[in-house]
């Protein structure tokens, strides 16, 4: 679908370029060439509906005042058969075009017409991409830096096929490394401390601590008693991984399907060590010159890709680093996968990462340029204006699980999807649960359940919703034009937000919407005496609810029609 704002900012330019064309031909100006110069929707409409500043910035080319050069524009200026009634040349040569009614109702007509479909666009022409968001460490429950990533990633990728790209959803599994053996022996210690007591089996310091290994151990126990109490150290750790992760994985799956997150891919890491992935990596680079051995160990010639040290690749014990793994994986997405663009989340402690990992895609012989990193910051709960570590349920701490045991999935959602990734957060529990207008995803919700009440009290009354009947060339009230010209935003604000990756654009867009809507409810009176014109505002009431829907939808946030 086409971004009616754009096309109407490029037909300003179309017809300033030619009145500037014109205006040379005969002499009125000198033959310069045109400097680039803007067409914006001025924050104040009153004074126009489009705002351009060519003049200004052309005063330098053509060695005359901005007004002298709008009044140029404005003598050979054709406005027949363009989109607008009238431009006015405004202080020393701003130029502000006026657009027709018909625009305003063309508006209305195209939601109205392509419904769920609206605010779509063919930015991506289908283009492969894969989102890989929260990839959390399967040796333990979610955090809340999880929360966020999973909120931001599953919007994004919304956002990216709203936009007109062919996205997958991936989860990186670490199913393979040094978490994982921590993982085991941390299991180990707390099987044995069952049988032998906490003292004689310490617990080493650099182990997981959480509650959930020791609950992994005993439900074993319960299950095989002290069978494992009888085999080596490495059986014991292996049989306790073997029962314990695949748990973990499914509570990953779960506790994500509950916040409506749903991956197309669920990649194990250890699957590019078993199919011989890593090494293959590892190979290439070495064939490419970017290695070299020392004392045993395999190092990346990272600093020859403009990095400040070297990495190492297989330590001397002959065991991949994670770096390795992470080398491999990003080859499989690019040269096995075939994605076009590859988009990670992380958390912001990763940012040294990101240099190293897309100057080894370029080390490997592709194009690190089309690896992208969203680094996304930390997260502060606060309750009662105080920062907040611990569940109030449990009195432990809040994991994405009990996160969502104290707040709706529809403010959880919402909530981390204000704010840029890049810029840190304060979530407010309590506003979370609050159902006023100070709530924005009530706010926004309760914009939807409004309207849905003003069709369902005129259906009341025996009026009929027929817009065939509404008159779109009544709908000239300030608030009215001001709401509809929002609406044509949408396609212009989903590629932006799929251009910068960031979707709190789209949170943002239905506040606002939703501002406008009550603005317009309050100051126009839907139900009139002239038929008309209520099918016109019912109309446009119908588009609003639908573009909310568009857009709660893309959020995966519940629009209820009763509040």
């Amino acid at each position: 679908m086409k971004d009616i704002i754009e096309q109407t900012k490029q037909e300003v330019e179309f017809l300033v370029k030619d009145a500037l064309g014109r205006a040379v031909a005969k002499g009125t100006l000198p033959a310069q060439p045109i400097p680039a110069f803007t067409v914006e929707v001025p924050a104040d409409t009153k004074n126009g509906d489009f705002a351009c500043n060519a003049a200004m910035v052309s005063a330098r080319a053509f060695h005359k005042a901005p007004r002298q050069i709008a009044q140029a524009i404005e003598e050979e200026l054709v406005l027949e058969g363009s989109p607008f009634v009238k431009m006015e040349v405004a202080g020393p040569g701003f130029l502000n075009f006026f657009v027709a009614q018909d625009w305003f109702a063309g508006i209305v007509k195209s939601v109205w017409e392509q419904g769920a479909n609206y605010g779509r666009t063919d930015l991506g022409k289908g283009k492969k991409v894969m989102v890989e968001f929260v990839s959390a460490n399967p040796t333990g429950p979610m955090h809340i830096g999880n929360a966020r990533g999973g909120a931001i990633g599953d919007c994004l990728a919304s956002v990216l096929e709203a936009a007109g790209y062919d996205v997958t959803r991936e989860f990186y599994i670490n199913d393979a490394g040094n978490q994982i053996h921590k993982f085991g022996v941390s299991l180990s210690v707390r099987y044995q401390q069952i049988f032998l007591g906490e003292e004689a089996v310490p617990l080493p310091e650099d182990a997981y601590q959480g509650a959930d290994i020791m609950q992994h151990a005993k439900n074993y126990a319960d299950l095989h008693g002290d069978a494992l109490m009888k085999v080596s150290e490495e059986e014991r750790q292996q049989a306790l991984v073997d029962y314990a992760l695949p748990l973990n994985i499914e509570g990953l799956k779960r506790d994500l399907a509950r916040y409506r997150i749903h991956y197309d891919v669920w990649f194990k890491e250890s699957t590019l060590h078993e199919s011989g992935a890593v090494q293959r990596a590892i190979d290439r680079l070495t064939q490419r010159g970017y290695t070299y051995e020392q004392d045993g160990t395999l190092f990346y010639k990272a600093t020859a890709m403009g990095q400040d040290k070297d990495d190492v690749l297989v330590r001397s014990n002959g065991v991949p680093t994670y770096f390795a793994a992470d080398i491999a994986y990003h080859y499989n997405k690019f040269a096995d996968r075939g994605f076009d663009k590859v988009i990670n989340i992380w958390g912001a402690d990763h940012h040294g990462h990101v240099a190293r990992l897309k100057g080894a895609m370029d080390a490997i012989g592709l194009d690190g340029r089309k690896l992208d990193i969203v680094l996304m910051q930390l997260v502060k709960l606060v309750r009662g204006g105080e920062t907040v570590r611990v569940s109030k349920r449990t009195g432990k701490s809040i994991t994405l699980a009990t996160l969502l045991d104290e707040v709706p999935i529809d403010a959880a959602r919402f909530f981390f999807n204000q704010r840029e990734p890049a810029s840190q957060m304060e979530f407010d529990l309590d506003l979370a649960v609050e159902q006023s207008s100070q709530n924005p995803v009530y706010y926004v919700q309760y914009a939807h359940a409004r309207i849905c009440s003003i069709f369902a009290g005129l259906e009341g009354k025996g009026i009929t919703y027929a817009p065939e009947q509404g008159d779109l060339s009544l709908l000239t009230a300030s608030e009215e034009r001001e709401l509809i010209r929002y609406l044509a935003a949408l396609p212009g604000e989903i590629n932006g937000a799929a251009k910068a990756y960031d979707p709190a654009r789209i949170t943002r867009y239905s506040m606002e919407l939703a501002t406008l809507f009550h603005k317009f409810y309050n100051a126009c009176r839907v139900q009139t005496q002239d038929n008309a014109l209520t099918q016109a505002r019912l109309l446009l009431c119908g588009c609003v609810r639908q573009v909310l829907c568009n857009v709660l939808d893309m959020l995966k946030i519940d629009h209820p029609e009763h509040m």
